[in-house]
């Protein structure tokens, strides 16, 4: 029974194998096609040259050294520099030409992972890590290419050079070539029992090195943190743990990868020794044509070579292929909030959003909304507020679709957003996240991302807006300073400003703040906060907040609990309902709000 479960994972081993092989064949060899018909064309040339150097060795031996015939003296070494020369430009041509193929199949996936990455929904990113997922993209995309290019040139240089070498020794002298081939088999056993363990020793391997490089890279972004709390020790040993981890994993592999190589020298020594002992031995005593040995021991050892390569290629071809299934690991993942089919753009008339009966959590069993229902009125701002932790960000989320509820629906002037695109969704939608995060490029380029056909005059207007030009003009290339990684060099404030106006150049119907002035000083908020009442009028606007001071002017107030709406109304009705929630939120805010206001008046009076 457990023979026969072995055999039965073997099988379904070799399935997926030759599945894989096939994919990447069926999506790379007609674009290829041509390239590979030259670069097999040059790798023919390359295995008959060197099995025309083997056979014509007879005729040096026996013409020139025996038979010492004036005629051969310069035929026969121009023939053999013709057939290195058609060898060497053979060889370059078709290096050049595979490694054009590889570096385009690599440009190639990479435009496919990112283009399908950002099709992804966002709880794919909740559940991998951003730094590992981007380490492990950048060790495998190459495996595709190496499929490829050890299998063409396996076949059709290493193999054919095998066989034009072997079919050269069995014209020199079949029985020979009998005992030298008898070294094939116990070889063959030996790399299929390497490659399944290599298998699994190199997804190991991928997943660790792939670990490594996300912890370095989540270091090198939280350095500020890990200085400030002295975490320098700790994470060094994480990820020295890490290191060893993967040193061992890529131990293992090279002791599996390399073990054929004793294995395949003593066996070829045997056999070459074999075959030298016995070719001596005959020509001694029987007399035998020293030409005829010498070009069959020329074959010999000239097979050698690609027998060597060819014995490694299972080998190196399953460290392939291991890359190139991680890679359609990513490529086969569906988007969890796809368009539905046919289905027709977002039309915004007015702007009215509305929350019918929409329950929705993160994780089976734990709800975050439980059965919301309100409507947003169009031209209007409609606030958030409540305890941390109450849904009022998961409102934000929804409402863009990068979740879809588990009941309810969400409509936007009457449509479901699950019935229209995303894209057509999102684009009537300017978002300014609670986190601001920017991007490599200048200032312009990151609030130009709003809208990729806004005019400079139209991002420096939203920069004033966002009361963000004022520290803008004092960079040194002003809107063309180039920014470091998540605008490192910037204040917390001065990047959600740059984030506001990114939102403000999108000029859509419906405006989302997710506490957009939470990272601001008491002037800048002051500054943002009359640009935003500026730019919210004639626009559907939900603003998420924690200090009421941020919507006392709002035409609607809903306070969230667990989930749901409790009291809705505007900050006069609410504060007056003594015994409401609203109530206690600003009698706790005004009474922690008083001793800064007279801290900050006294300052003002000195």
């Amino acid at each position: 029974m457990k023979k026969k479960k072995i055999s039965l994972k073997k099988a379904s081993e070799r399935g997926l194998v030759i599945r894989l092989l096939k994919r990447v064949f069926a999506e790379n060899g007609r674009e290829f096609f041509p390239q590979y018909v030259l670069a097999t064309g040059c790798l023919v040339v390359v295995s008959a040259s060197t099995a025309f150097l083997a056979w014509i060795m007879r005729d040096v031996i026996d013409k020139i050294f025996v038979e010492q015939d004036r005629g051969m003296l310069t035929a026969l070494p121009v023939a053999v520099f013709v057939a290195f020369l058609f060898r060497g430009v053979a060889a370059y041509a078709q290096g050049v030409i595979l490694a054009r193929i590889g570096n385009n199949i690599v440009a190639r996936y990479q435009r496919r992972l990112f283009s399908h990455l950002t099709e992804l929904s966002v709880d794919f990113f909740s559940e991998n890590r951003s730094a590992h997922l981007a380490a492990r993209i950048n060790q495998n995309v190459s495996g595709i290419r190496d499929t490829l290019n050890l299998t063409v040139t396996s076949i059709a240089r290493d193999l054919l050079t095998l066989v034009c070498l072997v079919v050269v020794m069995i014209w020199q002298d079949p029985v020979l070539s009998g005992i030298a081939l008898l070294a094939g088999p116990p070889v063959a056993l030996m790399i299929a029992s390497l490659s399944r363990k290599l298998r699994v020793a190199t997804r190991q391997s991928i997943d660790l090195n792939a670990r490594v490089l996300a912890a370095m890279q989540e270091i090198a972004q939280g350095i500020t943190v890990v200085k400030a709390f002295t975490m320098e020790q700790p994470l060094r040993e994480r990820v020295e743990r890490l290191i060893h981890a993967a040193e061992e994993r890529s131990n293992r592999i090279a002791v599996i990868t390399e073990r054929t190589s004793p294995v395949v020298e003593i066996i070829a020594g045997i056999a070459i020794a074999g075959v030298i002992a016995y070719s001596g031995y005959r020509a001694i005593v029987y007399g035998y044509s020293p030409g005829s040995m010498f070009a069959f021991i020329t074959a010999l050892l000239l097979a050698y070579d690609p027998a060597r390569r060819l014995a490694k290629l299972q080998v190196q071809l399953e460290r392939a292929l291991v890359n190139a299934s991680m890679i359609y690991e990513i490529l086969d993942l569906k988007p969890r909030q796809a368009d539905a089919t046919d289905a027709p753009e977002l039309a915004v008339e007015r702007g009215t959003i509305r929350f019918e009966n929409v329950s929705f959590g993160y994780y089976p069993g734990e709800a975050v909304l439980d059965g919301m229902d309100f409507t947003a009125p169009a031209g209007r701002t409609t606030a958030l507020i409540g305890a941390s932790g109450g849904g009022k960000s998961t409102v934000i989320s929804l409402l863009q679709r990068f979740y879809d509820p588990a009941e309810g629906r969400i409509l936007i002037d009457g449509q479901d957003i699950r019935d229209v695109t995303k894209r057509s969704l999102r684009s009537k939608i300017a978002y300014v996240p609670q986190q601001p995060y920017l991007f490599e490029g200048t200032i312009r380029d990151n609030i130009r991302l709003g809208r990729p056909d806004a005019t400079d005059a139209e991002i420096e207007a939203a920069a004033r807006l966002a009361q963000a030009e004022e520290f803008i003009v004092t960079q040194p290339l002003g809107y063309d300073t180039p920014l470091g990684e998540n605008g490192v060099t910037l204040s917390g404030g001065q990047r959600q400003r740059l984030s506001i106006a990114r939102a403000l150049v999108r000029n859509a119907p419906i405006l989302l703040l997710d506490e957009a002035t939470s990272a601001l000083d008491t002037r800048s908020e002051t500054l943002v906060q009359a640009a935003l009442e500026e730019i919210m009028k004639d626009r559907t606007v939900i603003v998420v907040a924690h200090r009421l001071s941020t919507i006392v002017n709002a035409d609607q107030i809903l306070v969230v609990d667990s989930g749901r709406i409790v009291e809705g109304g505007t900050h006069r009705e609410l504060v007056n309902r003594s015994d409401g929630l609203y109530a206690r939120f600003h009698a706790l805010q005004t009474r922690d709000a008083r001793p800064e206001a007279e801290a900050l008046a006294a300052s003002v009076r000195r």
